[in-house]
């Protein structure tokens, strides 16, 4: 959740290297600024539409990508073509005065989505939906906004509004713990990468990072520091993926696009 969302909210209104051969590919001068550690391979127009974007995830064949649409008060997941970028399908994942979908996870054959109030301190569901179908195979209530999702081996990690907690659950949803983030960094999109959780999201209003932490102590490991678009939009402002050292932000309402950095070994 960014700064500005929350006063848009009282005044009413968080594998293996895809193939790049794939992609349509645009100039990648259209950034103002970069990410420190990292380089720009391309950035991908996707051809649909999106509202407010919260989260990304990807395979080598889709793009997954969560929005809100603040003035209808609905959630949704929409999928699109990893190949051409093109607007494939979407699931509404409204659930009552729940609308807000967060950053989420890919997790084998399943794809887990909190969905929340759009207000802190208020309550949230975990999603774990079908790949294939999208359709919900389980439902997990919280007491607390939730607005980005990991998934561990054994564990969920869901970081509530701006992540200044994480909260661990159980694959069942039985809460283990509560664990303080260590950082400023209002964290929008999380995952959990080789044993390690990535993060990204904002320290201002035009910058933030990406930071990655030992698991599960929270040691921080490296943190790379980012710029914003050429619309003025912080790189790492809201939806990130990472597979191998490929990292994807989708920092753009629609009409959004899909950046794609290559990281630099630290």
């Amino acid at each position: 959740m960014r700064l500005r969302d929350l006063a848009l909210v009282v005044a009413g209104v968080c594998v293996t290297p895809l193939l790049m051969a794939q992609q349509p590919k645009t100039s990648t001068a259209e950034v103002s600024n970069h990410i420190e550690g990292a380089q720009l391979r391309e950035i991908q127009q996707l051809e649909g539409t999106l509202y407010h974007v919260q989260g990304v995830d990807l395979d080598d064949r889709h793009i997954w990508i969560t929005s809100v649409d603040t003035a209808n008060h609905k959630g949704y997941l929409h999928q699109f073509s990893r190949a051409t970028g093109k607007f494939e399908q979407q699931v509404d994942l409204t659930d009552g005065v729940r609308f807000h979908p967060g950053g989420f996870s890919i997790d084998g054959g399943s794809i887990w989505v909190p969905v929340a109030e759009y207000k802190p301190h208020s309550s949230a569901v975990l999603l774990e939906l079908d790949k294939r179908t999208l359709q919900v195979k389980r439902k997990i209530v919280v007491g607390d906004h939730i607005g980005c999702i990991a998934v561990t081996p054994d564990a969920l990690i869901a970081g509530n509004w701006g992540s200044r907690q994480f909260y661990i659950f159980d694959r069942q949803g039985k809460q283990l713990r509560v664990v303080d983030n260590p950082s400023q960094n209002q964290y929008q999109d999380i995952k959990y990468v080789n044993g390690k959780l990535v993060a990204s999201g904002n320290l201002t209003q035009t910058s933030g990072a990406v930071d990655w932490y030992a698991w599960p102590s929270m040691k921080l490991l490296r943190s790379l520091p980012a710029g914003e678009t050429d619309r003025g939009r912080p790189l790492t402002g809201e939806a990130m993926a990472l597979k191998g050292s490929d990292l994807f932000l989708v920092p753009e309402d629609g009409p959004s696009r899909l950046f794609h950095f290559v990281l630099e070994k630290p």
